[in-house]
């Protein structure tokens, strides 16, 4: 309430100041004061505001440490979302075929099946289901070879899940894969029964050979910490367990996990989602290659990239938004790996930002490399406004207070940004409606290790940048 109580006395009082030039200008005292009380230093913070078209000395209102070179954490996703839109339009979409190389004979096919992954970014349960009854609607009951994935689109390494910051059952850490299904997660849905004294406990997707509990006690505790009080055990890939018990007061409950054996779960899913449809596998699920003289039965088709975009931005997906950065040089040379997207994007900056080319690490922000500067972003920003594809964009960035990594943001404003959040970086980049109803690009970055404590400063960024009137 106090600080809410300092935005709006603040904003009142400078309405009605004129709009100077930024070098005059200086961060609004609530923004250094604010820094003060967070213990971080005012060179700690990167600003630009400035108006949506034009050149930065005749269109920026306020630039402070604009230009150093800073990790964006997931603003990064931005640029990976903003050159996609514009080298592979927002119409955009992955198809995923399926083939078969042998003889169907009563419901039997007396060979393989083969699902060539192209890097859908969201070829979750419900379309894994999907691809299953097209299988079976082309008659077939029972393979009696196997089912192979290939997953040869894109070329990459080995990755620890846990290597980024030990926590390798988060789903932020899932690694890209050209057939990425349901992000390698399972999502753990609890649903109390009183009168049983248990949680039941429904898991997807099926993956085959593994167990899960099917309840687990009810206590009178309190939900705070639930997921703690369930105290999971993930030692054994193959039987996961639950040794704790689940509150009665939390009800109904979604926790999505991380499977703890990554490179076991699209065999498993596909091979539990066949089963759960019905069909029979004599052979295994194996990874392999498409024979080259096959041609496809059927393709799954994602949803187009306007749609994966706004998951990607919204709700700052990394796994979803390195599968997009993959596709940039899988599309450009028919193969996608971490090199090639890295030059496609730097080549797309060159030609279309200009100025210094940031260093791209992965497109979603997950990293430690990746660096950009806060006026860097603002060009950007400019580039996607006139850009034919900015209604998409902006559809698909959070909007404050009201949805996404933004719907807990305390800025009194209207603003379509995109946040940004790693242990020691805080940020938001976007567009913020002014006073007079036009927009503004408000691009502002914390690189300290005080920045989450001084998250508030944002929100006092966002409200001052509405006030002004260009």
């Amino acid at each position: 309430m106090h600080m809410r109580f300092i935005t709006v006395v603040f904003v009142w009082l400078i309405s009605s100041l004129p709009v100077v030039c930024a070098h005059n200008l200086k961060l609004p005292a609530p923004v250094t004061a604010a820094l003060q009380r967070a213990k971080v230093p005012v060179d700690a913070l990167h600003v630009v505001i400035m108006e949506t078209n034009g050149s930065q000395k005749t269109s920026a209102v306020l630039s402070h440490e604009a230009t150093s070179s800073i990790n964006p954490a997931s603003l990064s996703k931005l640029a990976t979302t903003i050159a996609a839109l514009d080298l592979l339009g927002p119409t955009f979409v992955w198809r995923t075929p399926v083939y078969i190389d042998g003889p169907l004979r009563d419901g039997v096919l007396q060979g393989n099946v083969y699902v060539r992954g192209t890097g859908d970014p969201r070829l979750v349960v419900e379309r894994i289901w999907l691809l299953m009854r097209r299988l079976q609607g082309l008659g077939i009951q029972k393979i009696q070879g196997d089912i192979v994935l290939d997953r040869s689109a894109f070329d990459l390494p080995e990755r620890n899940p846990a290597s980024f910051d030990g926590e390798p059952l988060r789903p932020y850490n899932a690694a890209p894969d050209a057939l990425l299904l349901n992000f390698k997660s399972l999502v753990f849905q609890f649903v109390p029964d009183r009168a049983a004294n248990v949680a039941r406990i429904q898991v997807e997707p099926p993956l085959a050979g593994v167990q899960f509990p099917t309840t687990v006690p009810l206590s009178n505790t309190d939900c705070s910490d639930y997921r703690s009080s369930l105290r999971a055990d993930w030692t054994d890939p193959l039987r996961v367990r639950f040794a704790g018990s689940y509150s009665t007061v939390c009800g109904e409950k979604v926790w999505p996990v991380a499977y703890p054996a990554p490179q076991q779960f699209a065999a498993r899913a596909i091979a539990g989602m066949w089963q759960q449809v019905g069909g029979q596998l004599v052979g295994q699920v194996r990874d392999g290659v498409v024979p080259a003289n096959l041609q496809p039965v059927f393709s799954v088709e994602s949803p187009a990239l306007s749609e994966i975009i706004r998951d990607i931005n919204k709700f700052s997906n990394n796994v979803m938004a390195q599968q997009l950065f993959l596709t940039l040089s899988l599309q450009a040379r028919g193969t996608g790996s971490w090199d090639t997207s890295r030059e496609a994007m730097q080549a797309w900056w060159r030609d279309r930002i200009g100025g210094e080319v940031p260093v791209f690490d992965n497109g979603s922000g997950l990293s430690r490399e990746e660096r950009i500067s806060a006026l860097g972003l603002a060009r950007l920003l400019q580039f996607a406004w006139s850009s034919p594809t900015m209604s998409e964009l902006m559809s698909s960035l959070p909007v404050s207070g009201l949805d996404g990594t933004l719907k807990r943001s305390k800025a009194q404003s209207i603003a379509h940004l995109k946040t940004g959040s790693l242990r020691d970086v805080a940020g938001i980049a976007g567009f913020v409606d002014t006073a007079n109803g036009k927009r503004l690009i408000l691009v502002a970055v914390l690189n300290h290790a005080n920045a989450q404590a001084a998250r508030g400063v944002l929100d006092l960024l966002v409200d001052w940048t509405a006030s002004q009137k260009p």
